[in-house]
C-alpha cells in the first residue's frame, strides 16, 4: 500500500512539472521537478561502524585502542537465566542491543532493563533481533537470582539472555569489546563498574551504536537504527 500511493504521488510531481517540449525553458522546467521529486524521498540512514580508533579513548581499554578497522565482539561463553550455555553462536546472524546490570541495582539498572523490555516488545516478532544483558556482580547474580529476575521483568526466553560468568570475561567484554565504561580494572575482587549505555551490534558483530539506556528519546532512535539494520 505504502509503495502504490509513493507511486502516485511521484507521478504527480512528475505531471506537475512536465516541461515544455521544446525551448530554452526544457532544461529549468526538468531540474525543478526532479530536484522536488528528489527531496520527497526518504533516504535511509546510514549508521557508522565503530572501531576502537573511532571511541573516546577513555572508553576504550589500551590494549585495543589504536585498532581503526575490523573490529568485531570477541566470543564469549556465559550462563543464562536457565543455566542454558550462551554464546556467540546464540547470537549469529542477529542484531542484538546489550547492556550491563546488576539484579540489586537500585538506582539505573529498573529504568535500563524496563526500556530493554519495550525493546522486545517492539521486536518481539522479529526473529532477526535478540537482547543480551550480563551481569556486572556475576558472583551475586546466580542463575536462580537471574531468573526470578528475568520473570519478573517479562523476559521472552528466546528474545533476551540475561547471563552470569566469569568476572574477569565480562569486564573484558565491557572494556574490550563492548566499549561500555570509561573506569578502568583488572576484573578483579575490587573492580566495579555500572553504566547505563546500550549498545547495538549488527549481524557480523560489529558495533553501530551507543545509546543512554535511562532515556526515552535514545531508546525511539535506537528501535529505528535496528529497522534501518535489517
Amino acid at each position: 500500500m505504502k509503495d502504490r500511493k509513493s507511486k502516485r504521488r511521484n507521478r504527480s510531481l512528475m505531471q506537475l512539472f512536465k516541461y515544455p517540449k521544446s525551448g530554452p525553458e526544457n532544461l529549468i522546467w526538468f531540474l525543478l521537478g526532479f530536484m522536488l521529486l528528489h527531496s520527497c524521498q526518504s533516504p535511509k540512514r546510514e549508521l557508522p561502524i565503530y572501531n576502537p580508533a573511532d571511541i573516546n579513548p577513555l572508553l576504550v581499554d589500551s590494549a585495543v585502542r589504536d585498532r581503526r578497522q575490523n573490529h568485531t565482539i570477541a566470543n564469549f561463553s556465559l550462563i543464562n537465566q536457565n543455566r542454558e550455555l550462551v554464546t556467540q553462536d546464540d547470537y549469529k546472524d542477529k542484531i542484538y542491543v546489550t547492556d550491563f546490570i546488576f539484579t540489586r541495582c537500585p538506582s539505573i539498572c529498573p529504568l535500563m532493563t524496563n526500556n530493554m523490555e519495550k525493546l522486545q516488545e517492539a521486536f518481539k516478532g522479529d526473529g532477526d533481533v535478540k537482547f543480551l544483558s550480563l551481569s556486572v556482580t556475576p558472583e551475586i547474580d546466580s542463575v536462580p537470582v537471574l531468573k526470578e529476575y528475568a520473570l519478573n521483568n517479562g523476559v521472552m526466553d528466546n528474545k533476551w539472555n540475561i547471563v552470569t560468568g566469569s568476572k574477569r570475561q565480562i569486564y573484558d567484554l565491557a572494556r574490550k569489546s563492548f566499549f561500555a565504561v570509561v573506569d578502568e580494572g583488572d576484573g578483579g575482587l575490587q573492580d566495579f563498574i555500572h553504566t547505563e549505555r546500550f549498545i547495538l551490534v549488527d549481524k557480523k558483530k560489529q558495533i553501530r551504536g551507543f545509546y543512554d539506556g535511562t532515556k526515552d528519546a535514545d531508546i525511539k532512535q535506537l528501535i529505528l537504527d535496528i529497522k534501518t539494520l535489517e
